[in-house]
């Protein structure tokens, strides 16, 4: 077994009683709310409380003050280890994404005005970069904001935005400026019942079904200009500098999803027989999941490293890239190659490996493409 050295004790109490939380208050409702395609408001409520959203609000608004990004990675592992990614990537939405814009950004009247509600767990947070026209390229970005006095008018639509149903407050990126591609761009907070803010039906998605995914429309949506978030003409500078969390995040649960399948199908195969011995007996099978254990086990010790440099405020562009792309591919191939080891059970709804199967194939999508995060890796190189 690799050992680690990045937790401390309380992060490791920290991580019990959120796996407690899971198994009470996640798992035994994941099909109703996969059905649902999405999961009650009140979660987020009952998560905070138990100390589980908001934890990194000032302890003066309402928080535990727990800016500790190693508290974020231990929810991230549990969650790929749980299997109830749906039900739980609203939370870490929330908690990984959203928040830090919020405590970067906010001014002190902002600060008063929504940290309470971040920190209970009352306001459920989004951040709306994507386009239908623009998806991984910023730049593309057509959602547009006309100044009127101390308002904004915001017009536009984003599409694939997690918590897209739920939230509250949704961190959206607008052009301010048509003629400056990236110093054009600003973050505008909007309100849940601000008049022309608009939500699709949830999206139907081939995997995380309980994940609440929309679309967000805004017809000439009249916005305080005390909800900008940060500078105007720096959405561009703010949105690149909190995606090394964001991607970090996703790698560490995707890290997660690929190592409990591997301890899964390694159970499975020794019950499992076949011509008369436990399957994993057979060369086939040992060799396979030999090979998967160690890229588990090695990637662990760069995603740790990663992790060790982010508190730090050390972990690049470039670095925070190759572990999303890294352990994102490892999650998609370590679930393929195990489901095959369970043979046609292994394509039963009802086992674990299948819903991995088909939950683990966006995290090669979202929080930027394998494609894309290579393009930052050969960046970062001078290429």
């Amino acid at each position: 077994m690799i050992r680690r050295r990045v937790y401390d004790v309380e992060h490791e109490e920290f991580r019990q009683a959120f796996r407690g939380f899971v198994d009470r208050e996640l798992t035994p409702h994941l099909d109703e709310w996969e059905a649902a395609k999405g999961v009650p408001r009140e979660l987020f409520a009952r998560a905070a409380e138990a100390g589980f959203v908001g934890f990194a609000v000032p302890e003066e608004y309402g928080g535990l003050g727990l800016d500790d990004f190693r508290y974020n990675a231990v929810i991230a592992e549990e969650i790929g280890a749980s299997g109830v990614a749906g039900a739980a990537l609203g939370i870490a939405t929330h908690n990984d994404i959203v928040l830090p814009y919020f405590l970067a950004l906010a001014d002190d009247a902002q600060r008063a005005r929504w940290f309470p509600g971040l920190a209970a767990g009352e306001l459920i947070t989004a951040v709306a970069m994507t386009e239908p026209g623009a998806g991984s390229d910023l730049a593309g970005i057509r959602t547009t904001a006309e100044r009127d006095g101390d308002d904004w008018i915001v017009t536009g639509s984003k599409t694939f935005i997690s918590n897209g149903i739920n939230a509250d407050l949704v961190v959206t990126a607008v052009r301010t400026d048509a003629g400056d591609a990236h110093g054009g761009l600003t973050l505008i907070v909007i309100e849940r019942d601000m008049p022309g803010f608009t939500r699709g039906t949830p999206l139907h998605k081939l995997g995380l079904h309980a994940q609440d995914t929309a679309e967000l429309f805004f017809d000439q949506v009249r916005v305080p200009v005390a909800n900008t978030l940060g500078e105007i003409g720096g959405g561009f500078r703010s949105l690149t500098a909190k995606l090394a969390q964001e991607r970090l995040g996703i790698a560490i649960e995707a890290l997660a999803v690929a190592r409990q399948a591997v301890v899964g199908t390694v159970e499975y195969v020794r019950e499992r027989t076949a011509f008369g011995r436990p399957i994993g007996q057979f060369q086939n099978s040992r060799f396979q999941l030999a090979e998967l254990q160690t890229e588990v086990d090695v990637t662990q010790s760069f995603i740790d490293d990663c992790i060790r440099a982010h508190l730090a405020g050390e972990l690049s562009a470039a670095e925070a890239a190759e572990a999303k792309w890294w352990a994102s591919e490892l999650q998609g191939r370590t679930v393929d190659r195990c489901l095959q080891l369970f043979g046609g059970y292994g394509y039963m709804s009802e086992y674990p490996i299948a819903k991995a199967f088909i939950d683990s194939r966006i995290t090669r999508i979202y929080g930027g493409t394998t494609e894309i995060l290579k393009q930052v890796v050969a960046k970062g190189m001078g290429l």
